[in-house]
């Protein structure tokens, strides 16, 4: 599958395929050692990743995959895009991939699509890292409810398929300090290059207006979940997704810590990569020394 407007220089990894529903998912599968799985939200793919799993990928296996409809997956014009067939997908993904002990690294929609998971299959979960994401309903949130006329709007699906308007517009607004290169912003929009191919970002706005209950009824199933040990990192100046989601977080898990990143906005994976990196593999390096602690004094 080529990609000519794909940076390699930037994202220098190998390709992947899993084929579920008739179609290939991309993801790429980089490094040795204990299973890191990134999960990406909209209108991205695991490109927003790469420098962090570029620093990480020589301790641990990062794995990272594209949504259908997304990225370097295929994105047929027809298919149930929705956020909970998107969760069973991973699900298929990760089962097929035979992980365990993963340690799940999540983002905006990858939020709830991958949670999803780890609340059904918290046995395969080993920790959480949790980037500008939620986990229950918005609906009473003052924000949403503007953001709820606009999504109601019939003018939404022409803004989505005729100009690209997500990773167009909405993305590079939702940056802090650190701003998108029109060069790097390229390989963000250039997945959907088609009219034909924009029905994922579509679906994902549609999902924020349909999907609330959902959402609130993994909050409450979260308690199975909740004493994993959990990375909270969260860019401060994240226009949409604010912080006190953060502190909902901080709340509901308790065994987590945080990492603020004053400066970013609501991809510190792309604002911030080596905070992002640095943050996770001393999460991992704590928890490791706290379970060989452990082991040690139980003999």
């Amino acid at each position: 599958m080529e990609n000519r407007w794909l940076d390699k220089s930037e994202y220098p990894f190998t390709s992947n395929y899993f084929n579920v529903n008739g179609h290939n998912l991309h993801f790429i599968d980089e490094g040795e050692g204990e299973p890191l799985l990134f999960v990406h939200g909209t209108p991205s793919w695991s490109f927003d990743f790469r420098n962090v799993i570029k620093k990480l990928k020589a301790t641990y296996r990062c794995i990272a995959i594209d949504h259908i409809g997304f990225g370097l997956s295929d994105k047929p014009q027809h298919y149930d895009y929705s956020t909970q067939n998107h969760s069973l997908t991973l699900e298929k993904f990760i089962l097929d991939q035979q992980l365990h002990d993963i340690t799940l690294i999540v983002h905006d929609f990858g939020g709830p699509i991958g949670l999803n998971f780890a609340i059904r299959y918290p046995q395969k979960i080993k920790r959480i890292v949790i980037l500008n994401s939620w986990l229950w309903s918005s609906k009473t949130d003052p924000d949403y409810k503007k953001m709820s006329k606009i999504l109601k709007s019939p003018l939404l699906p022409i803004l989505y398929r005729c100009l690209n308007f997500s990773p167009r517009c909405i993305l590079p607004k939702s940056f802090g300090d650190h701003k998108l290169s029109k060069r790097l912003l390229k390989q963000y929009t250039k997945p959907f290059a088609e009219k034909s191919q924009r029905n994922g970002p579509l679906a994902f706005a549609k999902s924020l207006l349909n999907d609330q209950d959902w959402f609130e009824e993994l909050w409450s199933a979260h308690h199975t979940i909740s004493d994993k040990p959990t990375l909270l990192i969260w860019g401060m100046k994240d226009p949409v997704i604010k912080p006190h989601y953060l502190s909902r977080f901080e709340h509901g898990f308790k065994n987590a810590s945080i990492v603020r990143l004053a400066t970013s906005g609501h991809f510190p994976q792309e604002e911030e990569p080596d905070k992002v990196a640095e943050a996770i593999f001393d999460f991992l390096s704590k928890e490791k020394r706290m379970a060989t602690k452990a082991n040690t004094s139980g003999r």
